[in-house]
């Protein structure tokens, strides 16, 4: 049920909260013609990726006209949840299957985001520039890192400086070793209290 989300989020407007509220019905549509999401997760649909995708939101509250580049964003997450919760900022929702962009921009358009635009490409092959990147659980936090660096702004106005946001669960010591000094990590079981996030984390590297 939406309410997690506004427990959470106590600040959303009443369009945000009705925005937020249609997303089940919509993905469970989507879903059962082109499968973006594990249909075993659609009963925890909020949790599992909703509150997952605006835990983000927990660390970094994105400014007006801020640039946000979600790379295999798969069926619209981390970037759908964070479009709504962020109006002012711009998202691009990229990915390699075109089926999932087809979906992702279906689902923004009958959300009316009118700050989310989509690609249907490789992230090697997009060439603009963003204020942040960021992923779910795409691939491992190194090669995520390669792969899309050369898209980050230099200069950016957010409270954190510009770069990577990447959402992942498990042991990840090994994957984030060589960054070590540079990167922070939150536990998001710090900012929820169900039981799905006790190994999720929120991983930030600035360019």
């Amino acid at each position: 049920m939406p309410e997690v989300i506004f427990r959470y989020f106590p600040s959303l407007s009443p369009l945000q909260k009705n925005k937020i509220a249609m997303l089940q019905s919509l993905y469970l549509r989507w879903n059962s013609m082109i499968n973006v999401i594990s249909r075993k997760d659609m009963d925890n649909f909020f949790i599992h990726h909703v509150l997952h995708s605006l835990s983000i939101a927990k660390i970094i509250s994105f400014k007006s006209g801020t640039c946000i580049l979600d790379v295999g964003s798969g069926g619209g997450l981390p970037g759908i949840p964070l479009a709504i919760m962020f109006p002012e900022s711009k998202f691009m929702l990229l990915d390699s299957v075109k089926k999932k962009i087809s979906v992702i921009s279906a689902i923004a358009g009958e959300l009316d985001l009118e700050n989310v635009t989509t690609a249907w490409k490789r992230a090697e092959d997009e060439e603009s520039k963003y204020d942040f990147i960021t992923g779910r659980a795409v691939m491992q936090f190194n090669k995520f890192v390669k792969l899309t660096t050369k898209n980050i702004l230099s200069n950016g106005n957010n409270r954190l400086k510009n770069g990577i946001i990447y959402l992942k669960g498990g042991e990840i010591d090994e994957e984030l070793a060589e960054f070590r000094d540079k990167i922070t990590v939150w536990n998001i079981k710090e900012f929820f209290n169900e039981s799905f996030f006790v190994t999720k984390k929120i991983i930030y590297l600035p360019r």
